[in-house]
């Protein structure tokens, strides 16, 4: 009778302890379903975003969106501004590297001489994304995938309006991007295609102003000096660019806008406006909030689903017939 008994309390006490345990696992399944992807059991996942310059809107209006993104969905973002040299961004992507962070946002500064700084967080184990602008490698081996605009596109929207919009006859300005950097590069080609089957568009001069305003403007004064009244467009890889342009020409009493066409990219309010004004003809958006998107995909990764190499964000077109309508919610 007294071994029964033991054998009951036995039972009675296993189950107690299958229970209770059942329970806590439980607990712990329902805690980590409440924590975010960025914050695993109370600990923050630390990500790092390879900035290659601060010194613009359009730079500054990315960085705030990787920032936000990253503190709303738990994360700590390690920020770094290689300060427009390609030396220190491949030793910003090292330094975080060593600093064993769990993926990195890298937004190249030029096409090539990266390679370096992706095989080391590649023999890491450490996932990097490249956004707003492609480098050398190959995608799913050097880096995860791409996540920006279709540059070319870009450029090819901008000529095609362009020669609609001139008949087909001009003298053509370009000032150009970074020299060396897929977004000039691409939207060069772009615009260059849009216009080659109409032999009277002309290419004037192409010189690089690398996507700054008060370089544009220093450019475009020299450029009229050299060509004058010859000038009908000018076509910039930037708004920042094409502002420093407007400021050159008006200086020069050439009236932008109207005596000469000025088409450019991105989409910033201040080049909104001056389509508005009438000084500024075109631009083409380049959204620079990658946040989400960025980390979207990365969590999408993290779940083990397949990214493709290229994952290509739509942009808008703004003329005199809408830039009022979208220049409230431009960076």
């Amino acid at each position: 009778m007294k071994t029964l008994q033991l054998l009951i309390s036995k039972s009675v006490a296993g189950a107690i302890m299958f229970l209770s345990i059942a329970l806590i696992l439980a607990g712990c399944d329902r805690k980590a379903a409440r924590t975010s992807a960025g914050n695993e059991g109370g600990r923050k996942k630390v990500v790092g975003f390879a900035q290659m310059e601060n010194n613009g809107p359009w730079r500054i209006a990315e960085t705030k969106s990787m920032r936000d993104e990253a503190a709303k969905r738990g994360y700590e973002l390690v920020a770094t501004d290689a300060q427009t040299q390609t030396s220190k961004q491949i030793s910003d992507v090292e330094d975080m590297v060593a600093r064993k962070v769990e993926a990195i946002f890298l937004a190249p500064r030029e096409f090539e001489g990266l390679d370096g700084a992706l095989a080391v967080a590649k023999q890491a184990k450490i996932p990097v994304f490249l956004i707003d602008r492609e480098a050398a490698g190959t995608p799913g081996q050097d880096y995860v995938t791409f996540i920006g605009s279709n540059f070319v596109e870009e450029g090819r929207r901008v000529g095609e309006w362009t020669v609609k919009n001139t008949n087909g006859a001009a003298g053509i300005i370009i000032l150009e991007g970074t020299a060396g950097s897929s977004v000039a590069l691409d939207r060069n080609k772009g615009f260059l295609a849009a216009i080659k089957s109409s032999p009277d568009m002309k290419i004037l001069a192409s010189q690089p102003a690398d996507f700054a305003r008060a370089t544009g403007q220093k450019v475009m004064e020299n450029l009229i000096q050299a060509h004058g009244k010859k000038i009908t467009v000018v076509y910039t890889h930037n708004d920042e660019m094409a502002l420093g342009a407007i400021q050159a020409l008006k200086a020069a009493g050439m009236n932008p806008g109207k005596a000469v066409k000025v088409v450019s990219v991105d989409g910033q309010k201040s080049a909104l406006e001056a389509i508005i004004a009438g000084d500024l003809n075109v631009t083409v958006e380049c959204n620079p909030r990658f946040g989400p998107i960025a980390f979207d995909t990365y969590e999408k990764y993290l779940r083990g689903e397949q990214i493709p190499p290229k994952i290509i964000v739509p942009d808008k077109f703004f003329d005199s017939s809408n830039a009022a309508q979208f220049v409230a919610e431009a960076y």
